[in-house]
């Protein structure tokens, strides 16, 4: 019953098939692109703070033993469940190599914390076949179904690392949501409404880092 209910964990990070088309849960996030010594994109860092609501509801939900504070073996629970239902949803992360779509490898372990009454996440992740660092790079952070707001705070919260993006330019883009409704209406239907999950209306939203080497 606890998985059930509380993939609130997963309930935008999991079950998106009954969200609504805007956000239920908030987060912070930080991104860090690391290039290799190859010339190779390396891995994709990332951390994801949750706002105290959600934060609060996963407390309650995987605190097994009732003490108000969450253990290893219920962190450990946690991150096993964020780990497998994100599968599905390619761990919230889109890369681009000169517009077309990279496949993501699946990550290893994910790790999480709960501290001053939120949920941390921490996991790393790298594409399945080697990514030169060339052309015109994308990467995105986000939920596609609109469930989960993924926010980068401030441009310095999506940043490159390494010498292989020494001869590069990157730039944080921010779509305007209203320009995004406006140029977008004619898809914002009914049926989007109703069944997020069978959509990608998220990239059109999202901030994301484009990398030109």
């Amino acid at each position: 019953m606890k998985c059930v209910r509380s993939l609130v964990l997963a309930s935008a990070l999991l079950s998106p098939a009954v969200a609504v088309a805007h956000p239920h849960v908030f987060a912070e996030a930080r991104l860090e692109v690391i290039s290799g010594a190859d010339g190779n994109l390396q891995e994709l860092r990332n951390v994801w703070r949750f706002d105290d609501i959600f934060s609060s509801s996963v407390l309650m939900d995987f605190d097994a033993n009732t003490d108000l504070k969450l253990d290893d073996k219920e962190l450990t629970e946690i991150a096993h469940t964020i780990h497998e239902s994100l599968a599905d949803y390619t761990y919230f992360t889109f890369i681009t190599h000169d517009g077309k779509p990279v496949d993501v490898a699946k990550p290893g372990a994910f790790h999480v914390d709960f501290k001053d009454n939120q949920l941390l996440v921490f996991f790393t992740i790298t594409t399945k076949d080697k990514l030169p660092l060339k052309g015109k790079l994308g990467f995105g952070v986000y939920d596609p179904t609109l469930y989960t707001a993924i926010d980068f705070a401030k441009d310095e919260d999506m940043l490159t690392e390494g010498e292989g993006f020494a001869g590069c330019k990157h730039a944080v883009v921010r779509p305007n949501p209203d320009e995004v409704i406006a140029q977008n209406q004619a898809n914002l239907t009914e049926a989007f409404f109703n069944d997020p999950a069978g959509t990608d209306m998220g990239k059109l939203f999202a901030t994301r880092l484009e990398v030109t080497c």
